[in-house]
């Protein structure tokens, strides 16, 4: 085996060996040469080349969404280092652990006119949970070490990026056959095992026990992350009700899945009904913004906030965060739980049943759209999959529809761009113990078009493309469609497909264009493939809005 003969390089190496942090995405370079050799030279890491640095970071963000654990990204110096910044942004709002380790110019040769030579200190500052600046030279050896130590358990610890800044000099391809360093800095293993939750609840449990409205609010949350016992002793309260989303990745007979589906049609008086004296809300970022809105129009008395993090005043009224995860906290919770009688629950689930009913009124008799589209996908999915979504229109098509409670969900709902959907997609598909279906829209698939650079593509990764020749998520916000301006910089119009794409890096291809064929594209798009497969679907842009817009309408 072979070490780089740089000391700052078999430092990283093999801290991230002893801590395991064994899955590293590099992308080629010059400067990182001696991180390179250190990595790939040693059997025990698991190693990546991506050439497009933005993609390679989400690729990592999709394995470490699914393993749960770091995994560590590798760039040479200067621009490279900033592609990683979107990718690094969303890690950092959902709590996704990364190592990006950017090798550098010595201090020296900082500014003074060198090529592939920029600020790299402290360059993701906003956005990044520990930033470690390493030095060269041996007098820098055990404070390098320090730093390098700290920003790994960071990473472990609070579950989200840190960033290791590491400058060489040249030569940078010299290599030696024994080490010159072992780690002193001796990690302790960190337990996965349940916290105790300890706070003392008395004053919140009799706050509960005497509201006859609550609303239990879940955004994003990775599956079984809450008991199933949980739930079906929430739902036997008649006070609750349990509003969720597809990432929620939650599914209860009693609990309200389609948010927009049950509230969009309210009126002012159906919005003062809804009101709950205390909202308690867990997970991540909430998709829908019909929720928000409400919530910050007829405020709850009371906003509690459960996760082991953090907690946002998404609604302005929060006024305590439990830190704790959903499980440990209902476990303590819920023992002095006394269910009181109201009819908050029995009148939304009335509602809810009605809304279901005018739902598949509308579904049956609607014309070819993004609507139709998303509906029978629904109906068509396989059982025991990962559904990834992409943002925009997307994730919200989604919310509407009923998905198997079999079937994982993921969407990079921290930052909700478009930019990296794909790659955190296939990096997810390679890291799963499950068939991956990823749907996109065309414009975030096109964005993320070099995510296919790579040759780590699962056989079964199967992308389900929805063109409707621009943005037309634009098409339902409020403003005149029909001018020039609104085609060009809102709707971005085009007449581009994925067929060439698809050609260029052996994806199996497939497309429909009218209600007739999709039925049976899906069914033969489902079954096993020899290889990784797309189907894009292409829909009439000039009437999604009108297709949505009157479903709501219609829901009343």
């Amino acid at each position: 085996m072979k070490f780089s003969k740089k000391p700052l390089s078999q430092i990283v190496t093999q801290l991230c060996l002893a801590k395991g942090i064994d899955h590293i995405i590099i992308s080629p370079g010059s400067r990182n040469a001696p991180l390179t050799i250190g990595f790939t030279e040693n059997t025990n890491f698991t190693n990546f080349s991506i050439v497009d640095e933005r993609c390679a970071a989400f690729f990592a963000l999709g394995i470490a969404q699914q393993l749960k654990k770091p995994v560590a990204l590798v760039c040479t110096s200067g621009s490279a280092l900033l592609n990683y910044y979107p990718a690094i942004a969303e890690a950092y709002y959902s709590d996704i652990p990364l190592v990006i380790i950017s090798a550098d110019r010595p201090e020296e040769l900082i500014n003074i006119g060198d090529g592939q030579t920029i600020m790299q200190e402290d360059v993701f500052a906003n956005h990044i949970l520990f930033s470690a600046n390493c030095k060269e030279g041996t007098i820098d050896k055990e404070t390098n070490e320090i730093k390098i130590n700290t920003a790994l358990n960071t990473c472990i610890k609070q579950q989200g990026p840190v960033h290791i800044n590491i400058p060489f000099s040249e030569p940078l391809y010299e290599t030696v056959s024994k080490l010159e360093f072992q780690p002193t800095n001796i990690p302790v293993e960190i337990s996965q095992t349940k916290t105790n939750f300890s706070e003392d609840l008395s004053v919140f449990q009799k706050q509960w026990n005497n509201a006859k409205k609550k609303m239990i609010l879940v955004g994003v949350l990775p599956p079984d992350s809450l008991e199933q016992q949980f739930l079906d002793e929430l739902s036997k309260d008649e006070s609750v009700i349990i509003l969720t989303e597809t990432t929620s990745n939650l599914y209860h007979d009693s609990i309200f899945p389609s948010i927009d589906q049950l509230i969009a049609p309210l009126d002012s008086d159906g919005f003062e009904s809804l009101q709950p004296e205390i909202l308690l809300t867990l997970g991540g970022m909430i998709v829908s913004k019909k929720i928000k809105a409400f919530l910050r129009t007829y405020s709850p008395e009371i906003h509690w906030h459960v996760d082991s993090k953090k907690a946002y005043d998404t609604y302005f009224c929060l006024k305590h965060h439990f830190k704790s995860t959903p499980d440990d906290f209902f476990s303590v919770f819920l023992q002095k739980n006394m269910a009181i009688k109201s009819s908050y629950q029995k009148d939304w689930q009335k509602l809810k049943e009605y809304r279901l009913e005018r739902h598949k009124q509308y579904e049956a008799n609607i014309s070819f759209s993004d609507f139709k589209v998303f509906s029978e996908i629904s109906k068509e999915l396989p059982k025991d999959i990962q559904l990834q979504l992409s943002n925009s229109a997307t994730i919200r098509y989604a919310q509407l529809f009923k998905i198997d409670k079999s079937i994982e969900v993921f969407c990079n709902r921290g930052t909700s761009g478009i930019d990296g959907c794909t790659s955190t997609a296939i990096g997810a598909a390679y890291a799963s113990k499950k068939p991956i279906i990823f749907i996109t829209g065309e414009l975030s698939f096109l964005y993320d078009s070099n995510a296919f650079w790579n040759n780590y593509i699962p056989a079964n990764f199967k992308i389900i493309v929805i063109n409707n020749g621009g943005g037309g998520i634009f098409r339902i916000l409020p403003g005149d469609k029909n001018t020039d301006n609104f085609s060009t910089y809102f709707e971005t119009k085009h007449q581009l497909t994925a067929a060439h794409l698809c050609t260029m890096h052996n994806l199996e291809y497939s497309s429909v264009k009218k209600e007739g064929d999709l039925q049976s594209a899906l069914t033969t798009f489902f079954k096993n493939s020899n290889g990784p497969s797309l189907l894009e679907i292409f829909t009439p842009s000039k009437i999604n809005d009108t297709v949505l817009l009157d479903y709501f309408r219609y829901l009343k």
